[in-house]
């Protein structure tokens, strides 16, 4: 008897059923439990080894004979039950066919993948001839991760069971209810990895170079540390190799790329760790304990992808509250402008591309290749109309009669430093870079509890603006007289006082 699926949680149901399924033929289950490969997202929460073990202890209890065949997951496809059967045959040995397996799923789509085969269907939750309805395992995690106590009512003892020993219904509430997390482990389904990898490669070692002699010895943490650039720089500093190195890192794919990494032998320090954890879900390490939190490029997706000011102070305290005595949190990232809301007028290039009548507004229905010729192609100015369209923070601006616009500075600095994005154009237009101004930082950062290190300060990237800005784009005040170009990021050091 085949069981395919995901199977996070085991039902008093599926017990019952599966035994009158299997009295008359002593069956064995192939349970297949698929994304075997994928755990802390909102679509699989439970680690596939927690799964696996709360089938055996089912197994036992219900003296149901079972094996268990972790599934990897693929990109969607209509082979993906031979894919399965494949997996199967590797890991047992077994070569299951129509005639002698019986597939029992309740899911329509999975069923007319084997239907296909020819395999013969029990229907489990779905089956006509079951009397009083029953919930899926899906439905029960959800009451769990609601915090509705009945789930246990519904939930088989041996995933209670494991549940509690390993603390699971706290996990499960956390990644589900998660607000920033989608549902296969990411900020946003849009992201091209590649690229980003790439990109935070390429400016890790100027990075690490700017903040290094802030770092303090001990416990070394970077939070949203992508692939672990960084931490491979850190990794070679010789006053830290006795300290431990651990990346913390949200992105699934960008995980699995670290743990990839320290499996190659990349990192030469036994105390590197890395874990895939998002910090405003809960308290990650315990208080006091951490001597360099780093964080570079993060925080204003925590703005962007949260609740904007709300979420950064939970974030900063979260921080503040796992940093030890005297320790430091160093940020790295884009920053606006002090006087983000003061307005300004704007000259941008129109012979640079294309200048469609009005912006599109069915991007989301195009490919990311399509997407990237699309804005690619447009003028600087168009590619302002486009930007507002899609921007997830609306602005206004007004278009001048001499071909200029007026807008908010802060608009203005937005538009600019993401124009060229084009590569990540829908992921990029859901963050916001200019939330806060160095001055709004100091007052978060002291609300938090921390004190300002002297090397904190606005920074403007003069690179971007001499070669990503300035050739396209003009700053003016409101009567025209030319104005310089604002803070683009900042650096923090925040330290927390020895005596707190």
């Amino acid at each position: 008897m085949l069981f395919p699926g995901r199977h996070h949680l085991l039902t008093r149901f599926q017990a019952d059923y599966l035994h009158r399924l299997a009295a008359d033929s002593a069956a064995t289950i192939v349970w297949a439990v698929t994304s075997a490969n994928h755990e802390n997202t909102r679509r699989n929460p439970v680690p596939y080894h927690r799964r696996e073990a709360a089938i055996e202890r089912f197994s036992m209890l219900s003296g149901l004979r079972s094996l268990v065949v972790p599934v990897f997951d693929t990109a969607p496809t209509d082979a993906f039950a031979e894919v399965t059967l494949k997996s199967i045959a590797v890991a047992t040995g077994i070569g299951l066919t129509p005639a002698d397996t019986v597939v029992a799923c309740s899911t329509p789509d999975v069923v007319k993948l084997y239907e296909r085969l020819g395999f013969p269907i029990a229907l489990v939750e779905a089956d006509p001839l079951v009397r009083t309805a029953a919930e899926r395992p899906w439905d029960v995690l959800l009451r769990l991760a609601a915090g509705d106590e009945s789930w246990r009512k519904l939930a088989h003892p041996a995933t209670i069971d494991v549940f509690e020993r390993y603390r699971l219904a706290d996990t499960v509430r956390t990644v589900v209810n998660d607000p920033l997390v989608g549902d296969e482990g990411g900020l946003t389904a849009t992201r091209d990895y590649r690229t980003y990898v790439e990109a935070f490669a390429d400016a890790a070692e100027r990075k690490w170079a700017a903040v290094r002699q802030h770092v303090r010895p001990g416990r070394v943490v970077d939070i949203g540390c992508g692939a672990g650039a960084v931490l491979e720089l850190a990794d070679r500093e010789p006053g830290l190799h006795e300290s431990d190195l651990i990346g913390v890192e949200v992105a699934r794919h960008l995980y699995s790329e670290c743990v990839h990494k320290k499996a190659q032998g990349v990192f030469r320090n036994a105390n590197v760790y890395f874990y895939q954890r998002n910090v405003l879900g809960g308290a990650i390490f315990a208080d006091r304990s951490v001597d360099t939190t780093l964080t570079f490029a993060l925080t204003h997706e925590i703005w962007s992808y949260g609740s904007q000011r709300e979420s950064l102070l939970q974030f900063a305290r979260r921080i503040f509250d796992h940093t030890a005595p005297g320790g430091v949190w160093i940020n790295s990232d884009v920053c606006g402008p002090d006087d983000r809301r003061r307005e300004v007028v704007l000259r941008l290039a129109t012979d640079d591309g294309a200048n469609p009548a009005s912006p599109r507004r069915d991007l989301a229905g195009l490919t990311s290749d399509e997407i990237r010729r699309y804005v690619g192609g447009l003028s600087t100015r168009a590619r302002l109309d486009q930007f507002a369209a899609d921007f997830a923070f609306p602005f206004t601006f007004a278009a001048l009669d001499d071909g200029t616009v007026r807008l908010e500075l802060g608009a203005a600095m937005d538009f600019l430093t993401r124009k060229d994005y084009v590569d990540n154009w829908l992921s990029e237009t859901k963050e916001q870079f200019c939330g806060l101004s160095f001055a709004e930082w100091a007052q978060l950062l002291a609300e938090a509890g921390f004190e300002l290190d002297q090397a904190s300060a606005a920074i403007r990237n003069d690179w971007i603006i001499d070669n990503r800005i300035a050739p396209v784009a003009a700053l003016t005040e409101l009567d025209g007289r030319p104005l310089d170009w604002p803070t683009t990021h900042l650096l923090v050091v925040a330290r927390r006082p020895r005596n707190s």
